[in-house]
């Protein structure tokens, strides 16, 4: 099993030696501030670290990131049997343990030879206080209005953020949730969030607005009814896709949005089509030329507005301009509301059968809009703990991220660091191995981070270079299993 300690010659014998009692009864872990005493043969209240012979055990294995089928195999699997080069596996720090109380070099330092370049690997899963989710959910549903709070079982855990193309966008977690309020918002918070990095479901309900069930790569359900499709566009832009589509099939076409409705005849796709005014003109407050805002308000109807009867945003036909006999479509963004109408002798819309130029245009809608989904993305900065178990120079480091000689990878997943100040990043919870985050109590979530560069850069930015061990080391000394990233993740060497 792998321990919290690794050294160049394997585990830290001295330093582990601080966590057992005498008679090798109780240990302390000091793998997070919680500080458990353990019992033998039981483990701590993270459940990640036990008790075994008295020694402070990681329980879990390393995970190594593999590139190939043939290389997945379960802990403790014979890996000196086939033959592989270092670029097609990659040490992830699932299972590699924490750099508490900072000051401790990184449970593993590995180094390997990559294309001739000798490579070094820092791995530890890091104990983030603060730490978020950025919650990506494709509906036209309002969902809550924003800065409006986000419960979990009745606790705050986060709150509504602005609206994105098709999407509704939640922000979960943060060291005010985790910390700031109640012991209770502090456990749900971490609750929830370890829940969702970890590819599993849950209910929210926001004050004020809809309940929904999220859960990363699966199908938003809002108000109990599961999410179908993502908007191709607003109302504006779905015009301006389809236009020449229902050029010559239709004399006026209305897409009901709750954001930007869109009237073709008066929109610059269809004057550069050379359609006639159709006279026909909606509620709402007129921006540019066929681009309508605030025609309803937000619901469950059309276009994620309330509307049911699509003709009742009409607020008047034109004498002047229109004509009887005049074909009007009216459909929302996903093409999953949709009506046909001809006006009558008296400018009335009466419903009419379909054309077929026109259902397949319909079905074209449908076809560009993407299937709804849930995105979870992890976000946190990576502070003292986390840098001082790289070099004994922690700004060094800092630098080297942002000049992107240091990669910077969580389980085996590209992260995006944000500019500016520290090491802030995000990694989408998809992208990595199953469950790859664990939780403390104190409470925090534990995720893992791994910073790849140079032997020699990480020599010069003050690294532990008396640390490094060998990748074949590593695997014939410790308790690891290999797995594959999730199809289409990428994988972290080149």
């Amino acid at each position: 099993m792998t321990t919290t300690h690794a050294g160049p010659d394997g585990p830290d014998e001295a330093a582990l030696a601080e966590a057992v009692t005498p008679g090798g009864e109780i240990v302390t872990c000091d793998a997070c501030p919680v500080l458990c005493r353990i019992r033998p043969d039981k483990t701590g209240a993270c459940d990640r670290y036990g008790n075994v012979g008295g020694r402070l055990t990681r329980m879990d294995p390393l995970t190594m990131i593999v590139r190939r089928p043939d290389l997945v195999r379960a802990a403790g699997g014979d890996w000196t049997g086939n033959p592989f080069e270092a670029r097609e596996l990659f040490v992830s720090a699932i299972g590699a343990g924490t750099t508490y109380p900072d000051y401790k070099p990184a449970p593993f330092i590995v180094g390997s030879c990559i294309d001739g370049v000798d490579m070094v690997t820092v791995v530890s899963e890091g104990v983030f206080s603060y730490c978020g989710l950025k919650v990506k959910i494709d509906t036209d549903r309002p969902l809550g209005a924003e800065t409006a709070t986000v419960r979990a079982r009745g606790e705050a855990v986060g709150h509504v953020t602005t609206a994105e193309y098709g999407s509704q966008m939640l922000s979960l977690g943060g060291v005010h949730h985790l910390t700031g309020g109640s012991k209770k918002e502090g456990v749900v918070t971490c609750e929830t969030m370890l829940t969702l990095a970890n590819g599993e479901a849950v209910e929210l309900a926001i004050d004020g607005g809809a309940g929904v069930v999220v859960q990363s790569g699966a199908a938003p359900v809002v108000d109990g009814t599961e999410e179908q499709r993502m908007r191709v566009g607003c109302g504006s832009a779905t015009i301006g896709i389809f236009a020449g589509q229902w050029a010559g099939h239709a004399d006026e076409v209305i897409v009901v949005d709750d954001h930007i409705t869109g009237v073709l005849s008066e929109h610059q796709a269809g004057r550069f089509l050379g359609m006639r005014p159709a006279g026909i003109r909606v509620r709402g407050r007129r921006s540019t030329p066929g681009r309508y805002f605030q025609v309803a308000s937000p619901g469950l109807g059309w276009g994620g507005t309330d509307i049911q009867d699509p003709l009742s945003i009409i607020e008047r036909i034109d004498p002047k301009t229109a004509w009887p006999g005049l074909r009007l479509l009216m459909v929302s963004t996903t093409g999953e509301h949709f009506g046909w109408f001809v006006l009558d002798a008296a400018l009335r819309p009466q419903e009419a059968p379909m054309p077929p130029a026109i259902v397949a245009a319909i079905a074209r809608i449908a076809e560009n809009c993407e299937p709804a989904l849930c995105s979870v993305l992890f976000m946190a900065g990576a502070g003292g703990s986390l840098r001082a178990g790289v070099t004994e120079n922690p700004v060094l480091l800092t630098r080297s991220v942002q000049r992107r000689i240091t990669k910077v990878t969580s389980g085996g997943a590209p992260v995006y660091v944000w500019p500016g100040g520290g090491i802030t990043y995000m990694a989408d919870v998809a992208a990595m191995p199953a469950r790859a985050f664990g939780a403390v109590p104190t409470p925090a979530l534990v995720a893992p981070i791994e910073f790849t560069l140079p032997r020699a850069d990480y020599v010069a930015l003050g690294g532990f270079g008396e640390r490094v061990r060998p990748l074949a080391e590593v695997l014939a000394e410790t308790l690891a299993r290999g797995v594959m990233l999730p199809p289409g993740a990428v994988f972290p060497l080149p």
